[in-house]
């Protein structure tokens, strides 16, 4: 077990984290991954095996950029969350940027399971970022970046179900606004209202880098406008309640299934609406969440209205909304299939 350790380990010290470009700001937000920053290169996922002890072992590394040639580094023994990796097994890491002899190369220090300092470089090769993990000066493995895609992404609307915007229009939505190229904007609430439903929602957060905590790339989806699954760029950090995929201050999701800055990520829920009779809540509201087409959240139980939502009651009806928290978030392929 120790092996698999260290080879995690240093696989983490090696490595840290896709809409027009905000005018330049100290916290920019990019919304057009053609259109970013020289970091946006190396941020994202990468995979591969790693030789330790003559034993080849998976492992996945998510690359965050901080700003500035800054860089933090997650690293899975196992693979991606999601794709092979057991929690709570992983490795921290932080690298910088600087100017190597083929161009711009990001540099990782950090210590193995066992305390032995590892190093790590990601080089751009035509193109294709790669990154080479080190022990002692010999190269222990080669990871690929890779661009992860939800299993539903782009999923087709039920015959039975009602498409609240594709793209054409947002005659749905109350304060529905459009961007240029057809992507719906934060800050929009459903006209009407809806029970217990199946939804399919694609949103792409903002890249902003040099932002943190809620104040990168964050939204919401309220369901009923009352109970909020957490949009925000939280790839490579915890999965607690407040970040992307948690149902806001109730629950953490099973998994951080948040892809990097600038991927279409998809929301697949299941609402199941609250009981009244004469007037008494008899029943909460129930939530099962897929993000990026992994079950997050089943059958969770919602005791009360989180906040922020455009609803103040629980009811056993209302509407969808999807946050304005400042950040450029953008929407497409939305839909709901009510249940009978």
């Amino acid at each position: 077990m120790l092996v698999r350790y260290c080879f995690l380990a240093l696989a983490m010290s090696l490595l840290f984290q896709t809409c027009i470009v905000a005018e330049p700001t100290e916290h920019p937000a990019y919304t057009d991954p053609q259109k970013t920053d020289e970091d946006f290169i190396f941020q994202g996922e990468y995979t591969g095996d790693m030789l330790t002890e003559g034993q080849s072992m998976p492992v996945g590394v998510q690359v965050i950029a901080l700003g500035d040639g800054s860089f933090d580094a997650v690293g899975y023994p196992g693979g991606l969350p999601g794709a092979g990796w057991n929690p709570p097994d992983k490795v921290m890491a932080k690298g910088s940027r600087e100017n190597g002899q083929q161009g711009a190369i990001v540099k990782f220090t950090g210590k193995d399971w066992d305390n032995t300092v590892k190093t790590a470089e990601i080089l751009v090769i035509d193109g294709q970022p790669i990154l080479n993990v080190f022990d002692d000066g010999n190269r222990t493995a080669i990871l690929k970046k890779v661009n992860r895609k939800s299993s539903t992404l782009g999923l087709q609307a039920p015959p039975d179900a009602i498409v609240l915007f594709d793209g054409t229009n947002t005659d749905s939505f109350l304060n529905g606004r459009m961007t240029d190229d057809g992507l719906l904007m934060e800050g929009v609430t459903t006209k009407d209202s809806f029970g217990s439903a199946r939804w399919h929602i694609e949103f792409c957060l903002p890249y902003q880098p040099r932002s943190r905590g809620q104040g990168r790339g964050n939204s919401g989806a309220y369901f009923h406008g009352s109970y909020e699954t957490q949009m925000l760029d939280s790839f490579g950090l915890e999965g607690k309640d407040n970040e992307c995929g948690g149902i806001y201050k109730v629950a953490a999701p099973l998994v951080n299934m948040c892809l990097p800055p600038l991927s279409w990520q998809t929301y697949d829920v299941d609402v199941t609406a609250p009981q009244f009779e004469d007037g008494k809540k008899i029943a909460h509201a129930k939530l099962t969440v897929r993000h990026n087409g992994v079950l997050i959240h089943d059958e969770v139980e919602i005791p009360k209205i989180t906040q922020g939502g455009p609803q103040k009651k629980e009811a056993a009806t209302g509407p969808l909304h999807l946050q304005n928290h400042g950040n450029p978030v953008r929407y497409r392929n939305i839909w709901v299939l009510p249940k009978s």
